[in-house]
């Protein structure tokens, strides 16, 4: 059960989000919540069409409404905040209901082991039975979780989070203001492989390289990101990257870029600025993809992609193109 920790008027609300209110509500507002679960404390969102018949039977005293839904009439005792995007809107929103961070206490946890060799800047917490190594380097107000492995000379830069169960490498770095989720890995060995001469066996290729992560990065819980072979796999500044991703050596991923799910890039593989990846979708190695480029779910990159192109299906083309075949491909089936 939610206990509810911070309350604010529907008025208050509005006021946060530069939006125009629509009816009244005598209800504080504790929680924002999806509109089926919602109750009558909670504001809820309607940024679809698809929602708006919901909210006749929601319990919520007040929803946050796209303009363009020309929604007029909330019911009795009841709002609606009418906003330009009701996503933009709840994010601002989210901020203000977040609850407090959990406590990990102040400076080094006695449980951990902190190499004497290693730098750590004023205001960095450190969990307890985390690892720090030689050489390495935390950065000012960094919060390392408990059970961390941060290896020899790897550095994490200002009030970067790096979670539980999570591994920085050797030599990798990591910037200022990043989030590296639970059980994230950074700077394991690429795949790399060739088969012996004598064709008896596998051939292990080192790899020497490491990792660079930009500022204001967020990386979610279990993703890979392989060291280069030699050089760096890198990271651009902003680039969000969601669970259970797999990135490949010597990749070299832009600025402000937006990866899904269960998404895989092969190695040696350059992403734009501004590129979003949908859920599942895969790269070949060695494939350049331009900036602004939109890659569809499920899709499959096989070769290289300009600026600015919407891409979908396997081999992935220009997004128009897979839904015509889609389309011919059902009208045969029913023949």
């Amino acid at each position: 059960m939610k206990t509810p920790s911070k309350s604010y008027s529907v008025a208050e609300l509005c006021q946060l989000i530069d939006g125009k209110m629509i009816g009244h509500t005598s209800h504080r507002i504790t929680e924002p919540e999806q509109i089926e679960a919602a109750g009558l404390q909670s504001i809820t969102f309607i940024g679809h069409k698809k929602y708006v018949p919901l909210w006749e039977k929601s319990r919520a005293s007040a929803a946050v409404v796209n303009r363009s839904l020309g929604l007029t009439d909330p019911g009795e005792n009841r709002s609606f905040i009418e906003v330009d995007n009701a996503d933009l809107a709840m994010a601002i929103l989210l901020d203000h209901f977040t609850p407090d961070p959990v406590n990990l206490n102040s400076g080094i946890h006695p449980t951990a082991t902190v190499d004497a060799s290693a730098i750590i800047m004023e205001g960095a917490v450190i969990g307890a039975h985390t690892y720090i190594g030689a050489r390495a380097s935390i950065g000012k107000n960094a919060i390392i979780f408990p059970n961390v492995t941060i290896l020899d000379e790897a550095v994490i830069g200002e009030g970067s989070k790096i979670k539980s169960g999570s591994v920085v490498a050797e030599r990798c770095i990591i910037g200022n203001h990043s989030i590296l989720h639970a059980n994230v890995s950074i700077g394991s060995d690429g795949f790399g492989y060739r088969p012996s001469p004598d064709g008896r066996g596998i051939v292990k290729i080192t790899h020497i390289g490491n990792v660079v992560i930009g500022d204001h990065v967020e990386i979610g819980s279990s993703t890979c990101i392989d060291r280069g072979k030699f050089s760096s796999t890198t990271i651009g500044d902003g680039t969000k990257i969601d669970n259970l991703v797999q990135i490949g050596h010597n990749c070299k991923i832009g600025r402000s870029c937006m990866i899904a799910g269960l998404c895989g890039i092969s190695g040696s593989v350059t992403l734009g600025d501004g590129v979003v990846m949908a859920g599942q979708a895969a790269i070949k190695d060695h494939i350049t993809i331009g900036n602004g480029v939109t890659i569809g779910g499920r899709s499959g990159v096989i070769n290289d992609i300009p600026d600015g192109q919407t891409i979908l299906g396997y081999p992935a083309v220009e997004a128009k193109e897979t839904l015509k075949q889609w389309a011919v491909l059902r009208r045969l089936t029913k023949k």
